[in-house]
């Protein structure tokens, strides 16, 4: 009797693709970022307008990935969408980038932030904690935490796709919930009539903190720009992994439809949630104390507003179950790049295989080691710097796909269209380039590598290629 060869189960409905969405986006962006954002441009005004911009420009992008999702209903999501755009060498640099950086340094990240609000629950499991020491290198409890997590997620993803969805619905919903919370408490508790006039007396009024001199400068015309474009890599890297769902399409009950559905749904979620956070925020506290929070944990301040003593213990465990459940979905995800693209030969041979649940379990614990890796180097935040300006690069490719597809397949079914085609997915492409040419001018150091990582890639492709023809 011949053995009946694995293939990927179509067991995910809409609400599992939109807590997928909204579960990966949501991290511990949300409770940090602001503060930066407000050093960068010092007015309540701006800070809204940043986010405000960042929704719009996420849920143009949300759905412009909807036609591309509706006629390549597959595993592998933006990979298919730029080898099918372009070619190979385009698709395998998003990947490259994908498993270098993008991915496995966010699922790093992600996981270092949940063991950071885990240290405020149980002190010993802090960075502080060294536990080994040989030269430079240094081992602490706050990167086994991260590591321990990340293992357990993978382990529990390797076991079918039905396990991850559990998790991430639940702790999805947990997370939305708990936000929410925190937004309505904030408001009826915390808000104070004489902080929110203070805080728009001069709303438009943008300034950066200068360190040097210790003090507030004003700003306006190209500065002013600049700042902005700085200050959108925060907000845009907490609005990111969006296009997750994407990966997982060939596990998506009427993908044509729900993948699309499901990529609206939840940018639009996130995006509501964001907004009222940041308003909450100015609601309760000075410009200066979400400026200049301590460590710039902007949600820890406005909770202590809101619950006194206790609210950082309350932010602590959102954000523990909310960067648990962003990895989960992180990590899922991401595995399904790496078998669509090993099954074009251009991954690990063993990526393109599923093992007896049904998903590529060899994929899920590549990708576990290599995130693992970027824990213990401790690099995770420079990582994280230079891969928004990769993201948005592809973004901007992928949704020019669009265009392309338009032209070279235009009998092809489209069950979808890209909404207000071609003025939204034109319009995204000149917002994106701007912020790209505006942190490539004054964020060099960090931007130019992350260009470099991706470019890093050619070579490697062609070796790739050489060895193909080999064989």
């Amino acid at each position: 009797m011949q053995k009946e060869t694995p293939t990927l189960k179509r067991e995910l409905s809409l609400l599992d693709g939109t807590m997928l969405v909204v579960g990966s986006m949501i991290g511990s962006g949300i409770f940090i970022v602001s503060a930066g954002i407000t050093q960068n441009i010092g007015s309540a005004g701006w800070l809204i307008a940043i986010w405000v911009v960042s929704a719009l420009i996420t849920i143009t992008a949300a759905v412009s990935y909807g036609e591309l999702s509706a006629m390549f209903p597959h595993a592998g999501g933006q990979y298919i969408y730029l080898k099918e755009s372009y070619n190979k060498l385009i698709a395998f640099l998003y990947g490259w980038s994908f498993f270098s950086v993008i991915q496995t340094g966010t699922i790093a990240a992600v996981g270092v932030a949940f063991s950071k609000f885990t240290a405020y629950l149980i002190p010993s499991v802090s960075d502080t904690n060294i536990l080994f020491e040989v030269g430079t290198f240094q081992l602490n409890a706050a990167q086994l935490v991260s590591i321990a997590t990340i293992i357990f997620l993978s382990y529990i993803n390797s076991k079918g796709i039905k396990n991850g969805k559990y998790i991430q619905t639940v702790f999805t919903i947990t997370k939305i919930a708990s936000l929410f919370g925190l937004i309505i408490f904030g408001f009826i508790l915390a808000a104070k009539a004489e902080i929110w006039n203070a805080n728009w007396a001069d709303a438009w009024n943008a300034q950066t903190f200068n360190k040097d001199t210790n003090s507030w400068v004003a700003i306006s015309g190209y500065t002013l720009v600049s700042a902005i474009a700085a200050s959108m890599v925060g907000s845009l890297f907490s609005s990111d992994a969006w296009n997750g769902v994407t990966f997982i399409s060939g596990e998506i009950k009427r993908p044509e439809r729900n993948v699309g559905l499901s990529l609206f749904l939840g940018t639009l979620t996130v995006s509501v949630i964001y907004i009222l956070a940041n308003v909450m925020y100015v609601a309760v506290m000075p410009l200066n104390d979400i400026a200049f929070a301590p460590s710039e944990r902007v949600a820890v301040a406005a909770s202590q507003h809101i619950f006194g003593a206790t609210g950082t213990i309350v932010i602590a465990v959102m954000i523990m179950i909310s960067t648990f459940g962003c990895n989960n979905g992180l990590i899922m995800a991401g595995s399904r790049v790496y078998y669509t693209m090993a099954k074009d030969g251009l991954f690990f041979k063993k990526a393109a295989e599923l093992n007896k649940a049904s998903v590529p379990g060899w994929g899920l614990w590549i990708q576990c080691i290599w995130a693992s890796f970027l824990c213990l180097t401790g690099k995770y935040g420079d990582l994280l710097d230079y891969v928004m300006i990769i993201v948005i690069i592809f973004y901007i490719l992928t949704i020019y796909g669009i265009f392309i597809l338009r032209r070279k397949m235009p009998d092809a079914h489209r069950p979808y269209k890209a909404f207000a085609y071609p003025v939204l997915p034109a319009l995204y492409i000149i917002v994106a380039s701007a912020i790209c040419i505006a942190l490539l001018i004054d964020r060099t150091s960090t931007c130019g590598w992350g260009v470099l990582i991706m470019l890093a890639g050619i070579p490697v492709y062609y070796l790739t290629k050489q060895k193909e023809i080999k064989e």
